[in-house]
């Protein structure tokens, strides 16, 4: 515990864990006021995210590599996980989608981008393996083909083709979790050697590993608070979203992808710029596809127990288009394994067209 104290003591991140008490107070106090519930529960997410991840970290340096490794994949989109979980059981369908594609497209733009911009402005070039960003790219397009069938080809709102549509999805999901176990095999073992350089950043830039009782414990109780902390999220996001203007679509695809991922945000920023794009590149791709080969296929299987009624894996025409764009840039900007600032100028601005075209979109478009 006293490990644990001292890590919120001197990461300025974890003061934020303030707002965690603060969110249940307001909670109880004002439970109608869903725009400060709203504010709060982004600001209470933000620091749970970072210590699962450094609690993830931690288990899995202390069980070898294919363990850790699995571990890691497994876990590393837990944030995402647990609030796209609380949506699902409200029936907010659009919501859980919205955040699934906006996932995708903020890890393999946003998160690339950022990454290539903040390393260049410290290194002239950088240098990176580009098997294992190529791979993960073509996972993310395996993912992106098998998202994009249901959408084009189920169309008419009939219940002949909305019971279609749910079977597809279920067959799709599990042909998606098969490839990305075989993914992990490949890369995690078979041929592991491919990917070495990535594997090596990792060791040096991540952080002092915590006692295993502590991180298991550290796991078990955050996540209990992320749980807790998202059923208000998710209960007050679509009054705030009028509120403020937005869309449900620019809250999945935007807010909450950003809020999920803002503690891997933190350390591929870091790598970048310590000159460790194989590890920055590793967490943003391999996040990005986690999420469309893992999380997305889990939640529709999930939707059959969790929701009011099953989840199918249709997207809106705009959402495909997003996600298919983002695959392609991320694959054509790291397919020559070097890197400059103003590579990553151009994925951000990628990112930004999206952004703005969300907010500005009128619901009845979508």
């Amino acid at each position: 515990m006293r490990l644990l104290l001292g890590e919120i003591r001197h990461r300025k991140l974890l003061w934020l864990l303030a707002f965690v008490p603060l969110l249940f107070a307001a909670e109880a106090v004002r439970p109608d006021a869903h725009t400060l519930l709203f504010l709060v529960s982004v600001l209470a997410i933000v620091p749970l995210a970072s210590l699962l991840s450094h609690a993830t970290e931690s288990v899995a340096a202390k069980t070898g590599d294919a363990v850790g490794g699995l571990l890691n994949a497994t876990l590393g989109n837990l944030t995402e996980l647990v609030i796209a979980l609380a949506a699902l059981r409200a029936g907010e369908f659009t919501l859980v989608k919205a955040s699934i594609a906006g996932a995708i497209v903020t890890n393999s733009l946003f998160m690339l981008g950022m990454s290539f911009l903040l390393g260049g402005l410290g290194h002239h070039v950088q240098e990176f393996n580009r098997i294992g960003a190529r791979f993960q790219a073509a996972l993310l397009f395996l993912a992106t083909v098998a998202l994009l069938v249901p959408s084009a080809i189920s169309e008419a709102d009939s219940a002949s083709a909305a019971r279609f549509a749910t079977s597809l999805s279920v067959g799709l999901s599990v042909l998606l979790m098969i490839a990305y176990a075989l993914g992990m095999l490949f890369s995690l073992g078979t041929h592991r050697e491919l990917f070495a350089s990535g594997a090596e950043g990792e060791g040096a830039e991540g952080e002092a590993p915590w006692p295993i009782g502590l991180a298991l414990a550290t796991l078990a109780g955050v996540t209990l608070l992320v749980a807790l902390v998202s059923e208000v999220f998710v209960a007050s996001v679509q009054e705030a979203a009028e509120s403020f203007g937005m869309t449900q679509a620019f809250v999945g695809f935007i807010v909450v992808a950003l809020v999920g991922a803002a503690a891997e945000m933190t350390t591929a920023f870091a790598a970048a710029r310590r000159d460790k794009l194989d590890l920055a590149i590793g967490i943003a791709l391999g996040s990005a596809s986690q999420i469309a080969l893992f999380v997305a296929p889990v939640l529709v299987l999930l939707s059959w127990v969790l929701a009011p009624a099953p989840m199918d894996l249709r997207f809106w025409p705009g959402a495909v288009v997003m996600m298919l764009i983002a695959t392609l840039t991320a694959s054509l900007v790291t397919s020559s394994g070097r890197s400059a600032w103003f590579v990553g100028v151009l994925v951000l601005m990628v990112y930004v067209i999206f952004a703005l075209t969300l907010y500005l979109l009128p619901p009845g478009m979508r």
